[in-house]
């Protein structure tokens, strides 16, 4: 596993998720591919780690990661099916996975998204966001909203458009990188990005 640094503290991974199923029909709850992307960043009193999944043989560069910065790791699920391997990190690094304000780590913020079931990390030093199942990159240098049938399960019944609503207000902060798990991440231009992926019919 090869840890970028995306900008100084700043890194994203890549792993194959073991539950992502090969050739899913396209707009299905399953149309995602196998690599996923987890975040790290070296806040100035914590090493926070969002949506981490480590294949068995990943533990090695994060562990020199995490010794390398010396500070405590925190931890945030941004919605429940990335809990990936939360438990283990947790158990490794003697990890907080509170997303409670008083428990995040110093410059990392939160975003609930409402009735979408997520709430993102925005990270205002680097500028990034980081989504979790409703911002998606779209393989061709943008990004594009998930799926309607992704927002099946919510107890909101929300819609793609009810979505793009929510997510309208991001567009007020001035977001240069998404790093979004599923495709590449916006590594510029985000705010413009996200602007064109919630405007898309």
């Amino acid at each position: 596993m090869e840890i970028a640094e995306l900008r100084p503290g700043l890194h994203r991974w890549t792993a194959d998720h073991p539950g992502a199923v090969r050739d899913p029909k396209p707009g299905s709850p399953a149309d995602w591919g196998p690599a996923v992307g987890s975040v790290a960043y070296e806040a100035d009193d914590a090493l926070l780690l969002v949506d981490p999944l480590v294949p068995d043989d990943g533990w090695d560069a994060l562990d020199a990661l995490v010794e390398r910065h010396g500070r405590r790791v925190a931890v945030i699920t941004t919605l429940g099916f990335h809990r990936r391997s939360r438990p283990a990190v947790v158990e490794r690094y003697r990890a907080s996975a509170s997303r409670a304000k008083k428990a995040l780590p110093a410059g990392v913020e939160t975003v609930p998204i409402s009735g979408a079931g997520e709430t993102m990390v925005w990270l205002p030093g680097p500028r990034a966001l980081i989504p979790g199942d409703r911002v998606l990159g779209d393989d061709a240098g943008g990004l594009r909203l998930c799926p309607e049938s992704w927002l099946g399960y919510l107890p909101s019944g929300m819609t793609r458009a009810q979505l793009a609503v929510e997510l309208r207000p991001l567009l007020d902060m001035p977001i240069e990188l998404v790093l979004a798990p599923h495709g590449e991440p916006v590594l510029a231009g985000g705010r413009k990005a996200l602007r064109r992926a919630i405007e898309s019919p």
